[in-house]
């Protein structure tokens, strides 16, 4: 007999500069001709091709039982048509596995991107609805040499929902 997984809420925060910040930057419109700063995204891309694409992404709902991180470079991602979106996030670390009560999820609106840490584990994009388009800036072959996943289900026996 297979044991009953276990479900756990991650309520979702409005995203902020500042309780975003252990995970990576977040984003907004500037003026044009607005000098070089530190609100502007700080991208780690020099180990590879970069690579920004579009990625449609489609019945996603909210639950997930995996989360990935890049070692090798920042990710920047964002929606199209200003939608709303979610990502679970817990802080880069050395370990094989983010803890558990480290991940934090996150309800981001439509007029900001988001770069991920160096390292930072992630879950996600998440949305309700039908499909959402996301711009994507990674390496070119993020998703084949630097994707590192683990699997809470398999190891925990635990999936995770954002509400």
């Amino acid at each position: 007999m297979s044991e009953t997984k276990l479900l756990k809420q991650l309520p979702a925060q409005l995203i902020s500069p500042e309780n975003f910040q252990p995970y990576g930057q977040v984003i907004y419109a500037s003026s044009d001709g607005k000098h070089y700063d530190s609100t502007d995204a700080q991208l780690v891309l020099n180990n590879g091709i970069p690579r920004f694409y579009i990625m449609r992404l489609t019945e996603r709902g909210r639950k997930f039982h995996k989360i990935t991180r890049h070692v090798k470079c920042t990710q920047c991602l964002g929606s199209l048509e200003g939608k709303e979106w979610l990502m679970a996030v817990a802080p880069p670390s050395e370990a094989p596995a983010p803890k558990l009560e480290e991940i934090s999820a996150f309800r981001i609106p439509g007029n900001c991107f988001i770069k991920l840490e160096v390292g930072t584990w992630h879950a996600g994009p998440y949305f309700d609805g039908e499909f959402v388009d996301f711009y994507n800036l990674e390496l070119s072959d993020t998703n084949i040499i630097d994707h590192d996943t683990y699997n809470i289900l398999q190891n925990q026996n635990l999936e995770l929902e954002i509400v």
